[in-house]
């Protein structure tokens, strides 16, 4: 798991790496080849404005599998700020998880905390960070994604894009909404924010301003 300094803040948007930021290539850690998803990049332009730091946080199983080494991670973690920068955004931080129990490299090959569904990223990041995690968000493109953000106590939107298949519905598994792209995930978590600082500068029934 690796991370880049976080400034001191409040709320995050963090946001799956494949399948969600980029285009779904399976164990792709080839920077040339990375390309946004659909709607990610208007996605970064509109939360570039808001008081949201931006975390990646992607299961890298491959590196436990041996598809690819650690290391290869690094070229990914810089071409993804590259990335960030061309839409005017700042990559904050970005989490992986090289652990995957069905692999054969050592030391990954083993479960852990931090691969997702498990919350071991967002709770390290929350940790790190000083994120809270009740007024951050979540979005993903399976439901693994969701569960991870649930149990870390984000709200979280689930891309209905096609990438789940499996559909293990459950209580964790549940997300607080729905969008067709991250565009979309991006644009409700903006107005949820900006409705939510309304609600909280109004004046309560009854009393004067």
């Amino acid at each position: 798991m690796a991370n880049d300094e976080l400034l001191p803040g409040s709320r995050a948007v963090f946001l799956d790496k494949d399948g969600t930021l980029l285009e779904d290539v399976p164990y792709n850690v080839d920077p040339r080849t990375m390309r946004f998803a659909p709607g990610a990049r208007d996605a970064l332009e509109l939360l570039r404005d808001y008081p949201f730091k931006l975390i990646v946080v992607s299961n890298q199983g491959g590196v436990a599998q041996g598809r690819f080494a650690i290391g290869a991670l690094d070229a990914v973690r810089h071409r993804l700020r590259e990335m960030f920068a061309s839409c005017g955004a700042l990559l904050h931080a970005f989490y992986w998880c090289p652990h995957d129990p069905r692999g054969h490299v050592a030391p990954f090959a083993n479960a852990c905390d931090c691969r997702k569904p498990a919350p071991g990223m967002l709770l390290q990041a929350a940790r790190e960070h000083d994120i809270d995690l009740r007024t951050s968000w979540l979005a993903g493109d399976i439901l693994d994604d969701i569960e991870a953000g649930n149990r870390a106590g984000c709200r979280t939107i689930l891309l209905n894009n096609g990438n789940e298949t499996e559909w293990r519905n459950a209580a964790q598994r549940t997300p607080f909404a729905y969008a067709r792209d991250l565009y979309e995930a991006a644009q409700f978590i903006v107005r949820t924010h900006e409705h939510e600082n309304r609600s909280a500068t109004e004046p309560a029934p009854g009393v004067a301003r």
